[in-house]
């Protein structure tokens, strides 16, 4: 305890750092009080009935997580930051796929604005489209929530959406910018750590209140969600090293290279983008048979309990697959190949250029397999622990993107702050070694 306190005061007398920090704590308290500021022309009281009566699930209930309660309250930043992720997904597949996005990222800075130029473009068209379908079918399709259903009050909104969406957006860039960790995830992970201590002491109430284990069993909860967070940080932070040496140059009197360095290849080099795109297309089919007449066939009924063995089942492969996809996007062996020749550098044992990229693909095939299997056991963790008798919201936190979320932002942060210290001369956050985020030292795995 001491050692904590001692650590509070050493962040504390640095001055930059106490200003990041106290900058990021305010904008993030102005972004928890816009979630509760309703759309004008909205009734609150009906619409929190109406939440009541109906029980939303699979990506509207991600969203909402993400949002943290926006999405259901009707808040004018309803649509939170979503949004601005998908733009940012998108641009970021056309950078892999179109060469004019290829010229705009090695341009350095100059490309650099370019393309955020155009991901804010991109995500006030996609705010757009969704805001028109968010009170279409969230808002206005409930009786007596919109009371005076008017042109003018479709067009108020909508700008109002958009506005929200996009100031949002400006105090995640200004967080990152001016205070510390990256503003986007701090912000997702403000909605999702917003809804924790509800969840949490509604499962208490129910454990305690009622004939369903107790508090004994509570604390095999709360020891098991512990288990899962640190297997999470483990999955978020394993690495592959290859070793990789660089050719000495004698330029004059002074020696250049001869160093030995490593490629850090994460097992888990995709995140949480297949959990997402998973949980995306599993609601395509749902939405497409939900305007069918029939609603009582095995399918709807099979693939309409997210807790169920075939929706999870054939949610696996698909997280499987799109882990495989997303990491052969991001990472390209040919370029980490051709630039390791560029720097006269090469892996013992394998001959520079097309030897260096098959090898390293191959490295990558065999890590992706476990880390992708792992991120479909995460993903189906609320439906194991759901028939142990854990409620449905705070189930959502031992697993899914929620936990990979609050890990991976938490590590971050705390790995910047970390950095502040040792600068100042201050001991670490650790009483041995550093946190290694998910920024590794040695060779990025991506050029």
């Amino acid at each position: 305890m001491k050692k904590f306190i001692e650590t509070i005061s050493n962040i504390w007398k640095i001055e930059e750092l106490r200003q990041r920090i106290l900058f990021t704590l305010g904008f993030l308290l102005i972004f928890r009080l816009g979630t509760y500021v309703v759309i004008p022309g909205v009734d609150a009281l009906a619409l929190e009935q109406a939440n009541k009566e109906s029980q939303q699930g699979g990506l509207l209930a991600l969203i909402d997580i993400f949002a943290g309660g926006a999405f259901s309250r009707a808040s004018i930043f309803g649509l939170g930051i979503m949004p601005y992720i998908s733009a940012s997904i998108i641009l970021q597949l056309l950078t892999m796929a179109l060469p004019y996005f290829q010229r705009l990222q090695r341009d350095g800075e100059s490309g650099r604005k370019k393309i955020n130029q155009y991901t804010r473009y991109l995500t006030v068209a996609i705010t757009a489209m969704q805001a028109t379908g968010y009170l279409a079918t969230q808002v206005v399709i409930k009786d007596g929530v919109v009371p005076d259903i008017s042109s003018w009050w479709w067009i108020q909104s909508v700008l109002v959406l958009v506005a929200g969406t996009i100031f949002v957006m400006w105090l995640g860039e200004k967080i990152t910018d001016k205070g510390i960790g990256n503003g986007i995830s701090l912000i997702i992970m403000i909605g999702i750590i917003a809804r924790l201590p509800f969840a949490l002491f509604s499962e208490l109430d129910s454990r305690y209140n009622q004939d369903n284990g107790g508090l004994i069993m509570f604390l095999v909860e709360m020891a098991v969600l512990m288990v899962v967070v640190i297997f999470c940080i483990l999955m978020v932070q394993g690495t592959r090293r290859i070793p990789v040496h660089f050719a000495k140059r004698i330029v004059g009197n002074k020696q250049y290279g001869g160093n030995r360095n490593f490629i850090p290849l994460k097992v888990n080099a995709a995140g949480v983008m297949p959990i997402i795109f998973a949980q995306a297309i599993m609601l395509i089919p749902i939405t497409l048979v939900g305007f069918a007449a029939d609603q009582s066939s095995a399918f709807v009924r099979t693939f309409s309990n997210h807790y169920g063995f075939w929706y999870n089942f054939v949610e696996a492969l698909l997280i499987v697959v799109f882990t495989y996809f997303y990491t052969a996007i991001t990472i390209n062996p040919t370029t980490m190949a051709d630039e390791l020749k560029r720097n006269e550098g090469f892996i013992p044992g394998v001959k520079p250029g097309k030897k260096t990229a098959e090898h390293i693909d191959q490295i990558m095939s065999r890590i992706t397999l476990p880390g992708s299997l792992m991120l479909a056991g995460i993903a189906a963790l609320p439906a194991v622990v759901i028939h142990f008798g854990v409620s449905n919201e705070f189930a959502q936190f031992f697993g899914g993107t929620s936990i990979l979320i609050l890990v991976g932002v938490v590590l971050d942060t705390l790995q910047q702050i970390e950095s502040y210290l040792l600068m100042r001369h201050y001991d670490g956050l650790m009483k041995s070694g550093r946190i290694k985020g998910r920024t590794s030292t040695g060779m990025q795995a991506a050029y």
